[in-house]
């Protein structure tokens, strides 16, 4: 596959697509994937994602900056005790998966993921199990959906929803219109956690970005199967209500806790990164 930075005719899709999946509209996973260097997308995906580059050429960066946010997170959480997560709107599986991580501290780790993409069930489910058997499972589900993803019997059967989690919605929420009220679904998801759980958040933001590539990732993303939301600070702000925020706060993604000698990323602007924590005390 040629770089995604690279403006190259896309390829024909491949003759292996499942039954069920439409490939001619653009899918924000699959788009994903090809933003991450990935194999795992059609024509629809790539045409999407190189006509977004006219405007952001530093997408893919962009992606590597949240995929590097999810893993330092999960190894924060890791190595403050958490021993389970659930990745809610998961993607594609890659390398640094979050049960790679987890189970690095503590191979009993259990980790669910959650996506709605079919593409990314009929992958997953292709894979091996990380970790000690029986402790990774993936799970068709919607994120609009946080009683149906807590009672699905696969969820049940490996999250103990009594003991403290670490729910993980990275890259995700921008997915969510405001009319669908993401800062009321976040709290949704807060009352089902126990005390001493943490809620990861990495969301795009439009602060002090050129409105007219703004604009072209938005239109783009209205043609896909689900439309994309840019949002302040503050706003990304109100979806830790109710969490003490870890150190350093809710920073640029690549800032999050950046790694010794890391230099700063190009891509930085794009998007804010935090981890709340609910309080054993509420």
């Amino acid at each position: 596959m040629s770089d995604p930075g690279e403006s190259a005719a896309p390829e024909p899709d491949r003759p292996d697509a499942p039954a069920a999946i439409d490939t001619s509209v653009a899918s924000p996973a699959r788009m994903y994937d090809y933003y991450l260097g990935g194999t795992q997308n059609f024509a629809s995906d790539r045409r999407a994602a190189q006509e977004i580059y006219t405007m952001i050429p530093e997408l893919p960066e962009i992606a590597r900056d949240n995929r590097a946010f999810l893993r330092r997170a999960v190894r924060t959480l890791a190595d403050a005790g958490i021993r389970q997560f659930v990745d809610i709107g998961s993607g594609l599986p890659t390398q640094g998966s979050v049960h790679e991580i987890a189970q690095e501290a503590d191979p009993a780790s259990r980790v669910v993921y959650v996506d709605n993409d079919p593409l990314v069930l009929a992958h997953a489910r292709t894979l091996p199990a990380g970790g000690t058997e029986g402790t990774t499972a993936y799970v068709a589900a919607d994120l609009r959906e946080p009683d149906a993803i807590f009672t699905h019997p696969d969820v049940r059967a490996l999250i103990d929803i009594d003991r403290p989690i670490g729910l993980l919605l990275v890259a995700v929420l921008h997915f969510i219109t405001d009319e669908e009220d993401p800062r009321g679904l976040v709290g949704r998801y807060r009352s089902r956690l126990a005390p001493g759980s943490h809620i990861a958040i990495a969301h795009a933001t439009r602060d002090d970005r050129p409105p007219e590539a703004v604009r072209k990732m938005t239109d783009v993303y209205k043609r896909a199967s689900a439309p994309f939301t840019f949002r302040t600070r503050e706003q990304i702000l109100s979806f830790f209500h109710g969490t003490h925020l870890l150190d350093p706060g809710l920073v640029h993604s690549p800032d999050w806790r950046r790694e010794p000698d890391t230099p700063p990323s190009p891509s930085a602007a794009w998007n804010y990164a935090g981890v709340g924590l609910i309080p054993p005390e509420r």
